[in-house]
Order: C-alpha cells, then sequence, then structure tokens
C-alpha cells in the first residue's frame, strides 16, 4: 500500500564526491542559489556535500548569505577524538553546522572496505550530535542478476539500524543506491526504484511501528538527472535523491531540484 507521504518534504542532496576545490565551492553554491527560487526552498529541501576541506568555506557563505541551503558532509569516523589520522570527528563536523552526514555510501563499503559494524558505529555517532545520517543501502549487479538484492539490502538496513530507538529512526534518511547505476549512465526504472524504496520502508515500519514507517525519508540515488527525476519523485516512498554527478553542475542541479526534466 503506497505510504501517506503529506508529512514528509523531499531532500534532493548533491554528493559531490571527491570534486571541486574550496573556490569551485563557493561558484556553484551562488550559482545554485540564484537558480532556486523562495517557492523551491519551502517545498523541498536541498542539501550539499562538499569535500571536507570545502566545509568551512560553504559553511561561512550560507550563513553570511542566508543562503536556504543545508550543509552536509559525505562520511565521519566514529570517535569523538583519538588518534585516527586522516580522518575526521562527527563533533567537527557538528561545529561546522552540518545537518546531513552520508553514511555507508557503496563507494566507502567498496572502495574502502566499510563493513555493516562500521557504519552502524557511524550512525550512532552521527545522531548523538544532533545530526542526520543519510544511511545508503545497495546491490552489485551480481547481486541484482542472482536475485538477491531484497536480501542485501535488508541485511544493511537491519545492521545499520540496530539497536536504535524508533524516534531516532524516524528522523533518519535512507538512501537507496544500487552500486551498478552509480556513475554509469544506468538507473533503476521507477519501479523497480519504488520497490526496493517501499521494501525499506516496510521493514523500517515492522521493526519500529507506522509512524517511524511514515516519517522516515527515503532516497533513491543512481545516476538522478533531470530527465528521470520527476518520474522518480512520482513514486509513493521515494522522497529524494543522493544525487552524484548531476550535482556538480548547477544549473543541472537546479532542475533536478524543481523536479524539472
Amino acid at each position: 500500500m503506497p505510504s501517506d507521504t503529506t508529512s514528509r518534504k523531499p531532500l534532493i542532496s548533491g554528493n559531490w564526491k571527491m570534486h571541486h576545490n574550496h573556490f569551485e565551492a563557493i561558484q556553484v553554491v551562488q550559482k545554485l542559489s540564484y537558480a532556486l527560487s523562495k517557492e523551491t526552498y519551502s517545498a523541498v529541501d536541498v542539501s550539499v556535500h562538499p569535500p571536507f576541506t570545502d566545509l568551512r568555506s560553504i559553511q561561512t557563505l550560507l550563513d553570511a548569505d542566508r543562503i536556504p541551503v543545508l550543509l552536509g558532509a559525505q562520511d565521519c569516523h566514529w570517535e569523538d577524538k583519538g588518534a585516527f589520522t586522516g580522518e575526521v570527528s562527527p563533533a567537527m563536523l557538528a561545529k561546522l553546522q552540518v545537518a546531513f552526514v552520508i553514511v555507508g555510501h557503496s563507494e566507502r563499503r567498496e572502495l574502502f572496505g566499510e563493513t555493516d559494524e562500521t557504519v552502524a558505529r557511524k550512525v550512532r555517532a552521527v545522531l548523538r550530535h544532533d545530526m542526520t545520517p543519510i544511511l545508503c543501502v545497495g546491490e552489485t549487479l551480481e547481486e541484482r542478476e542472482s536475485d538477491s538484492t531484497e536480501a542485501k539490502v535488508s541485511r544493511q538496513l537491519e545492521r545499520g539500524l540496530e539497536g536504535l530507538a524508533a524516534d531516532a529512526v524516524a528522523s533518519m534518511v535512507v538512501a537507496y543506491e544500487p552500486i551498478w547505476a552509480i556513475g554509469t549512465g544506468r538507473t533503476a526504472s521507477s519501479e523497480d526504484a519504488q520497490s526496493i524504496c517501499g521494501l525499506i520502508r516496510s521493514k523500517i515500519t515492522d521493526t519500529f511501528g507506522a509512524s517511524t514507517g511514515a516519517s522516515v525519508r527515503v532516497q533513491y540515488g543512481g545516476s538522478v538527472k533531470p530527465t528521470n527525476i520527476a518520474e522518480l519523485m512520482s513514486q509513493p516512498d521515494i522522497d529524494g535523491a543522493l544525487v552524484g554527478g548531476a550535482s556538480l553542475d548547477p544549473d543541472e542541479f537546479a532542475r533536478i531540484v524543481r523536479f524539472d526534466g
């Protein structure tokens, strides 16, 4: 049964990955702010997730110019401080007014060996500092072709949310990002994306209750473009998008935010 979407404001998030130095990042956010209207900001939450080296510059810009774009980070460590050379703590991000932190992105899992247990620790760390985790789940092409998608996504979701209170889960974002669709130009059909996003909501409802299931926001990620965003967003259990390459261009990203193909 389609879920009640009346209380879920869409969230469109731009994950810039390892792109844009802080000068370029400032220009992108300025151009994005010019391209979006007050009406759009009222209807859609927008977050940008630049590299760590850009965060302070973007935070200062958003604050000084009162741009209603939310600041996000791409990752964090699970400890607040310690001998973890090269890592960035959630406490540091919170001081920069970071609102969202991507946790368990497929590239972190596949390229850097992050386990479900590591991802779960990061989810709790982000929540501990009153930021919102965007918990990523998704399958490889091999898993998809072997009909293992539901089992893989269900396992990642269960382990990522294990032990959390219902109110914490209700405030979270879960992003379904099929690994085979990231950066390949291939996108899950809107029906396939809805099927797995609906599964995610159903699993959360079964574990944490109907209210939590109705409140959590579920994004789709994987080669999202202006030409497919409207169809994806028409699905009852898709509440937004985690956008990669298309978010690097402010005009293209603005079209996605407006669902304007």
